[in-house]
């Protein structure tokens, strides 16, 4: 028998073998996940945002750990402030392996009102908690609102006068943090002159462009502009001032009388039937960036600030989170 004929003959073999264990509805042991073939982060929203920066924190720092050989790249997916690319992964894209998705404290408080249609909280696999950072009010370099009490006063005089810009519509983050400032202040949030934006990029172009007197927006977005000159942030969400050569001299809301804390916490999630074994693939990757003290500079250098928890812990956050938002949303009329 010539070589030629013994091959074919084992192929065969091989062949009926995978034929009959089909035809007796068993299954064949699935591969080991061993990484991504094409990594991706997607970002919910337009470019420049806090959605951006946190898929880019990620592309850098699997790669500068040596997690990934090659960068991730970075999608966008901008629409209804992450309600487009929940929908999409969960009914499109349930099961791949090689996506993670950002999401902030923002997407939370929206799951909690319904405004990610049909699904809610339960309806992803969330991995990982990487940082945060906290809610700020900004205006232009040449506002002239030089203080938050400058701005509550122009506020309580004539709100509707005062036009503010924020990522997302009527019951998002950046406008429940400029509600609970106007709660504090004894101004009415629905007498407020609210103009809704598409993350935190599309607010900054705004502001600077003049089409808005003043930002509701995140810490991180805005220390860049700060650094640049073109912005001043009036005031931080924060329950002390932060650390960094800008964030320090920034006071916070709390110091200036109006008791408003809104701590943004970023991170990311998966499809709802990526396997066990890509979950855990990625939940590894992620344990080991927030064990490393050069993600924590990374992190630092986008003004983010420690937030570090992954799989069932942060699971349980997000579920005890969402439920405190309901409550919240329900107190400010958002919930019919």
């Amino acid at each position: 028998m010539s070589i030629k004929t013994r091959v074919v003959g084992k192929r065969r073999m091989v062949a009926a073998a995978l034929m009959s264990t089909l035809a007796l509805g068993m299954t064949l042991p699935a591969q080991a996940f061993d990484g991504p073939k094409r990594s991706e982060c997607i970002a919910p929203a337009a470019p420049g945002g806090g959605f951006d920066l946190t898929c880019k924190l990620a592309q850098s720092a699997l790669v500068q750990e040596k997690i990934l050989s090659t960068p991730m790249r970075v999608t966008y997916m901008p629409g209804g402030v992450g309600a487009v690319a929940y929908n999409t992964v969960v009914a499109q894209r349930p099961d791949d392996p090689n996506a993670i998705i950002a999401w902030s404290s923002g997407s939370l408080l929206n799951l909690a009102q319904g405004k990610f249609g049909r699904y809610d909280e339960n309806a992803v696999r969330w991995l990982a908690g990487v940082g945060t950072s906290y809610g700020a009010v900004a205006v232009r370099a040449d506002s002239p609102y030089k203080t938050l009490e400058d701005l509550v006063k122009a506020l309580k005089k004539d709100p509707g006068k005062v036009v503010i810009g924020a990522g997302g519509s009527v019951g998002g983050q950046d406008w429940m943090q400029t509600a609970m400032l106007a709660k504090a202040a004894g101004i009415e949030p629905k007498d407020m002159r609210y103009v809704a934006m598409e993350g935190g990029g599309e607010l900054a172009t705004a502001l600077l462009g003049g089409h808005i007197q003043v930002a509701s927006t995140d810490i991180s977005d805005s220390v860049p502009h700060v650094e640049s000159g073109d912005m001043r942030i009036l005031a931080v969400f924060s329950d002390e001032r932060l650390p960094g050569k800008v964030t320090a001299d920034i006071p916070t809301a709390i110091e200036q009388g109006y008791d408003v804390e809104w701590p943004v916490i970023r991170g990311f999630y998966v499809g709802p039937e990526v396997s066990d074994d890509a979950y855990n693939w990625w939940k590894n990757a992620f344990d080991k960036l927030l064990a490393s003290e050069d993600f924590a500079k990374l992190r630092e250098s986008r003004e983010l600030y420690p937030f570090d928890m992954t799989g069932d812990e942060l699971n349980a956050y997000v579920k005890k989170r969402v439920a405190h938002y309901r409550e919240l949303a329900d107190e400010y009329g958002l919930i019919r």
